[in-house]
């Protein structure tokens, strides 16, 4: 029986996940690119001065309402997608794909970075506050506030996938990462390491999006500091041959990769497949579990808060994946034969030591983890809400119910809840996209508003 579900599980993987799946989510990307007039070049310095430029800013004011500043939202969001993608995700890539994969992973970003804009923008526009609690926003709501009722069964759907995909791929496989790596590196029992997580994330969760918004306030960034000096420590070190690693990607990004050392040799399929997909999974572009996080924003535009959805892609996929993808090419650690964060670890073990290079990134995905677990919490309660019942008791039963998956994670074997729960976080894409297809309208609609400086009506 469990042979049969685990082949059944097998082939609708590769279905959500293969070329026609990966087809769609760039198609729409460059729909909305298209209809937005790229927005993600022609608004390019505009994104810039509205996310990074109004932190600096002296007496920047709180617009609209919401629960938590746009920044927040923001690191939130981020703590669900900068990390394992950015780190073992890009290795995977290049060591399935070759270097040309980094190329194909840029374009899924660019394009990317039009779609995270339109979901964040319908995340904010179609979102109410729950009674007594947080504001509700995302797919689920945008589905059926801007489809209708009688669409009212995918946002069930998009619900379902979500909430259960949350246990697996943001809660146990996540513990399991932290758990393993702390083990190799300072021979710490995963045990220990799942009691320490259950507290550690209990006492956040359990006060809700402004605790868990405050937490990845500081992660967030301190994590992608220390893990970007590291990486440009090893550009700066290798600068002159910056530019043979970048005439590899390019070279191999229409041409086949030959085997080399550890490297077994791949066409040009295999970098454009696996540089998107590696791409999506880091980004999580068209996945619909960011805006449930930037719908809590406080911001008196949803355009405004999109904006800081297009800044979310570009630093995740064209910042950091392209730095991890340059240590591995600068390093020959793609030769090596290693794959995933050992790829990664290798590379940095090959500047630094393997010591130092093993902490380096290990400490970088245990930061990451811990945040992505707190990011998925609210992401799976805000879906379990939309789907049993909204308030606080609804969420606060899911909170207490999210502690024991920790431990399970950290301790046991989960190769097959990985296996089910990655197809279940792919599935979560096809209610999403429908949406975003039919209702670019409006995301064309709001942004030809914004950038003349209407005031913005909310719906009804």
């Amino acid at each position: 029986m469990k042979e049969m579900l685990m082949g059944l599980n097998t082939d609708v993987n590769e279905l959500v996940w293969g070329p026609p799946m990966l087809l769609l989510l760039v198609g729409v990307g460059v729909l909305i690119s298209l209809r937005t007039r790229f927005i993600q070049f022609s608004r390019f310095g505009m994104m810039w001065r509205e996310t990074m430029g109004s932190l600096f800013r002296k007496g920047e004011k709180k617009r609209g309402e919401g629960d938590v500043s746009p920044f927040q939202a923001l690191t939130v969001a981020m703590g669900g997608t900068v990390g394992v993608g950015n780190i073992a995700g890009v290795a995977t890539a290049i060591a399935a794909g070759g270097p040309g994969a980094l190329f194909w992973m840029l374009v899924s970003g660019i394009v990317g970075m039009a779609t995270k804009y339109a979901e964040v923008l319908l995340g904010v526009h179609y979102r109410k506050r729950e009674p007594n609690g947080p504001m509700l926003g995302g797919p689920m709501m945008y589905i059926e506030r801007g489809l209708g009722p009688k669409w009212k069964w995918l946002a069930i759907v998009f619900s379902l996938f979500g909430a259960l995909a949350a246990f697996g791929i943001g809660n146990m496989t996540q513990s399991q990462a932290v758990a393993t790596g702390m083990a190799q590196t300072m021979g710490m029992p995963t045990w220990l390491t799942g009691a320490i997580l259950v507290v550690a994330v209990g006492l956040v969760t359990l006060g809700g999006i402004k605790r868990i918004a405050h937490v990845a306030m500081f992660c967030v960034p301190f994590m992608t500091v220390i893990y970007i000096l590291a990486a440009l420590a090893v550009v700066m070190m290798n600068v002159s041959a910056v530019p043979a690693a970048v005439g590899l990607v390019f070279k191999h990004a229409f041409a086949p990769t030959a085997a080399t050392g550890g490297f077994a040799g791949v066409g040009v399929m295999m970098a454009i497949r696996f540089g998107i997909a590696r791409g999506v999974f880091s980004n999580e572009a068209g996945m619909g579990s960011a805006p449930m996080a930037h719908a809590t924003a406080a911001t008196d535009h949803p355009a405004r808060q999109g904006l800081w959805g297009v800044f979310e892609v570009f630093f995740d996929t064209l910042v950091m994946c392209s730095l991890t993808a340059l240590v591995i090419l600068l390093t020959g650690a793609w030769t090596s034969g290693e794959n995933g964060a050992g790829l990664t670890i290798y590379a940095f073990s090959q500047q630094f030591g393997s010591r130092a290079g093993a902490l380096i990134v290990t400490l970088c995905m245990v930061l990451t983890a811990y945040d992505t677990i707190l990011a998925w919490c609210f992401y799976g309660e805000t879906c379990t809400a939309y789907i049993v019942g909204r308030g606080k008791i609804v969420r606060t039963v899911y909170r207490l119910a999210w502690l024991p998956f920790i431990m399970l994670g950290a301790i046991g074997k989960l190769d097959v809840i990985w296996k089910v729960s990655d197809t279940l976080n792919g599935l979560m894409a096809l209610p999403n996209l429908i949406a975003l297809v039919v209702l670019s309208g409006v995301v064309v609609k709001l942004t030809r508003s914004f950038l003349k400086g209407e005031d913005y009506e909310a719906p009804a």
